[in-house]
């Protein structure tokens, strides 16, 4: 082969190589500034939005917070937790849908994905947060002891119920209380406040640990249990809104709706309108 036709095909393979080097790799990056797809995921407040949609879980037997009322002789769920959940749902964009059932059974729905949020006159208590997430607490109230009108100088102080059976509603706060603050006294915890009421009116049990809204809600009906003067230690720290873990999202929007709830005092107004619906 003459030398100049070496020389030639030479330089034309140094040429393609020096073109193959300069050729760009296809581009990995998506167009318009989209994110990763792990970024896109739908999220739990993505979902109720798109469904139009929310499901609230309640025990309705716990007024001011939520009870059963004949209103247009028709029986509805009402009290100061419903409003605030109808605001919620409003401020989502969103129509409201109730779940009535036991309080003990109310956490379990939620992880179950049965519903969405629990607003039942909850504490956020450290156990409690280990399987769920809260909102911020949006109504505290005192704990108090009820006890029979006839009973009231006989129960005056805690060391009174030694040896005596205390009723609180099963799963809540005020179980722990009695365990905890009344360690004399045998806990007999039930998950309908309505039927402790009737087994303190039945003498089966000698006093109950409930909340003072909700306790002054059934007394107003019931002239024959009254407050005794026993003053309990334990700090109450509030109710507040129970979501499925891991969903900061719904949580944020909740809590917006709450601090404009909160802000311009509604809430109290919605407790004093919940308690002149019990009466």
């Amino acid at each position: 082969m003459p030398k100049n036709k070496v020389s030639f095909i030479i330089l034309v393979c140094f040429l393609l190589i020096l073109s193959a080097c300069g050729t760009k790799p296809a581009s990995t990056t998506t167009t318009g500034g989209d994110k990763p797809a792990e970024a896109q995921k739908e999220t739990k407040l993505d979902q109720i939005k798109k469904a139009g949609k929310i499901v609230v879980g309640t025990s309705a037997d716990y007024p001011p917070y939520e009870f059963h009322k004949e209103i247009d002789k028709k029986d509805q769920i009402v009290g100061f937790d419903i409003e605030i959940a109808k605001a919620i749902a409003k401020e989502l964009g969103v129509t409201l849908e109730l779940k009535d059932m036991k309080f003990d059974g109310l956490l379990a729905a939620l992880e179950a994905g049965n519903i969405d949020f629990v607003i039942s006159g909850m504490t956020p208590t450290e156990e409690r947060k280990q399987a769920v997430d809260f909102t911020k607490v949006y109504y505290t109230a005192i704990q108090t002891v009820v006890v029979r009108a006839a009973d009231k100088d006989k129960y005056n102080t805690i060391e009174a119920l030694k040896g005596k059976k205390v009723g609180a509603q099963k799963g809540a706060t005020q179980e722990a209380i009695v365990k905890e603050q009344m360690p004399g006294s045998e806990v007999k915890a039930i998950g309908k406040i309505s039927d402790l009421m009737l087994e303190l009116k039945n003498n089966k049990v000698e006093a109950l640990v409930v909340e003072q809204p909700v306790a002054a809600a059934y007394l107003s009906k019931n002239k024959d249990l009254a407050f005794a003067d026993i003053k309990l230690t334990t700090e109450d720290s509030g109710s507040a809104i129970a979501v499925k873990k891991n969903n900061p999202e719904l949580v944020e929007a909740m809590n917006k709706a709450l601090d404009k709830l909160i802000a311009d005092k509604t809430i109290d107004k919605l407790v004093i309108e919940a308690n002149e619906l019990v009466e």
